[in-house]
């Protein structure tokens, strides 16, 4: 088993614990599962997108619950009824849990299931309280957001 050692980080910084934790976590978990396979997608610098091969799902045989930062996405397994005798199952058809442990401020945008392809579209959105704003140095003008589209010259 791999471990990554967060003894030294851990010694110089200070509120990042969910952080190692998650790390620490994912080491012991990286032998599990890999049914459904899975695509991770960065399709802009605040969107994202998971897409799970899920053949032989329907819909209604799916449960996707987000929480705060954790994605989980369940499927069921269903007896299908065959008319003849399986002479030999390939098709995997057994239910499955996966979960993706998501950042602050990411939400989910969309689900859709197409062509045995689920696909869930992510977004990021941080709140306007949290963005990087301006200070304000004694009796200079007051407190603005920064935002790379605005030219200071063209506020004062």
């Amino acid at each position: 088993m791999n471990r990554f050692d967060t003894t030294p980080y851990r010694r110089s910084t200070v509120g990042f614990d969910r952080l190692f934790d998650l790390m620490e976590r994912q080491a012991r978990n990286a032998g599990g599962d890999n049914y459904p396979p899975f695509n991770i997608e960065r399709r802009d610098e605040d969107q994202y997108r998971i897409t799970l091969a899920v053949a032989g799902f329907r819909a209604q045989d799916l449960d996707i619950t987000a929480q705060q930062n954790l994605l989980t996405i369940q499927g069921r397994k269903r007896d299908d009824e065959v008319d003849g005798e399986m002479l030999h199952v390939g098709i995997a058809n057994r239910g499955f849990e996966r979960r993706f442990d998501l950042a602050d401020y990411v939400r989910v945008e969309n689900a859709d299931l197409k062509d045995g392809m689920l696909v869930i579209d992510l977004v990021r959105e941080v709140p306007e309280a949290m963005k990087p704003k301006k200070i304000a140095i004694g009796d200079q003008k007051p407190l603005e957001v920064i935002d790379g589209d605005k030219d200071d010259s063209a506020a004062a």
